[in-house]
């Protein structure tokens, strides 16, 4: 039975489906909402048009107070049609809004879960590399904000090492000290090459310590680069 394999874009794309679905049910309950409301409220001219059966349906009546309070009716008819009608055109307009924000906030939720994971990952992974420059003229490498001075033969590894990654290749430690030193592979040793990575590691990893960690002040001494609420002694 094979294993089950978990694919990031897999996942990016079903979280995509799942905000598009969502949208879209928001969209068309909002909608549906909107119609069954306009479908429901009576019509503008409800009012006046029981107003004028009235007329119609009593002919009869010719007393100037029946008359008059026809006419106070009708008149009452053209003021709740107009009324009616502005409380639709206010219940459209709170439905876009409704819309409006209802979408908002899915996409800033969407926008603040997709930044959690991002910060997670950030966490597990420690440094987030986005940009990698290496002065040769300088003898210093730059990562992101950061610039870290090397000697010439920690330079020379970590080029070699760039050079490699650029071209999606894997290098042994025979092949770094015979690119360096510019012998034949079958004369170099495993071991030379993997101790000048080891340097590498080391001059790199404590100047990247140096600044993230344990922080030197000059002429007064060192002090931990960390909040003192973060810090826990078990």
């Amino acid at each position: 039975m094979p294993d089950r394999t978990f694919s990031v874009t897999d996942a990016r794309r079903s979280g995509t489906r799942v905000v598009t679905f969502g949208i879209a049910a928001i969209v068309a309950l909002l909608v549906l909402a909107g119609i069954w409301l306009f479908v429901t409220l009576p019509e503008a001219g409800a009012f006046n048009d029981r107003v004028e059966r009235l007329f119609i349906e009593n002919d009869d009546l010719t007393a100037q107070a029946e008359v008059k309070l026809l006419e106070i009716l009708a008149q009452s008819g053209t003021a709740f049609a107009e009324t009616l009608e502005s409380y639709r055109l206010t219940i459209f307009v709170l439905l876009v809004f409704a819309t409006a924000l209802l979408l908002a906030a899915l996409i800033f939720l969407v926008m603040l879960v997709g930044l959690n994971r991002r910060m997670a990952a950030i966490e597990r992974s420690g440094i987030e590399v986005r940009s990698l420059i290496i002065s040769r003229s300088e003898n210093t490498v730059y990562l992101n904000t950061m610039g870290f001075h090397l000697t010439e033969a920690m330079m020379e590894t970590l080029a070699i090492l760039a050079e490699a990654r650029l071209d999606e290749e894997m290098l042994t430690g025979t092949q770094i000290e015979a690119m360096i030193s510019g012998r034949d592979a079958s004369d170099c040793d495993e071991a030379a090459g993997a101790t000048r990575v080891k340097r590498l590691r080391d001059g790199l990893g404590n100047q990247i310590v140096s600044e993230l960690l344990v922080k030197t002040i000059a002429k007064r001494g060192y002090m931990l680069a960390v909040d003192k609420d973060v810090i826990e002694v078990i």
